[in-house]
């Protein structure tokens, strides 16, 4: 039989400076914006359908869209908020996904 060959092992005492952040969940954001094209009703109908929003969250929402441009619909997992942006373009609505600000 042969010689078993040399492993060489690791020296454990060297000191990883790695630091790891992990990246909440919730740091992601589906957001619709305005459009010349869809009705304000049709905007809450979409956010009560799909989000399952009560009357009055829907209508907060649809005039937030309104007046100030913009509404973030949903919070969450990056992957979460992509599915919503694109079910709002598959409703006729623009939507994108952002990074919540810190």
């Amino acid at each position: 039989m042969g010689m078993m060959p040399t492993v060489a092992t690791p020296d454990l005492d060297v000191v990883d400076d790695t630091e790891l952040t992990a990246v909440p969940p919730s740091s992601w954001q589906t957001v619709v914006w305005n459009d010349p094209v869809n009705l304000m009703s049709y905007v809450s109908h979409v956010f009560r359908t799909y989000f399952g929003f009560d009357a009055a969250t829907a209508e907060r929402l649809m005039l937030a869209v309104h007046h100030d441009g913009h509404a973030v619909v949903a919070r969450g997992p990056r992957e979460v908020m992509e599915a919503h942006a694109h079910a709002m373009h598959d409703y006729g609505l623009w939507a994108t996904v952002r990074k919540e600000p810190a």
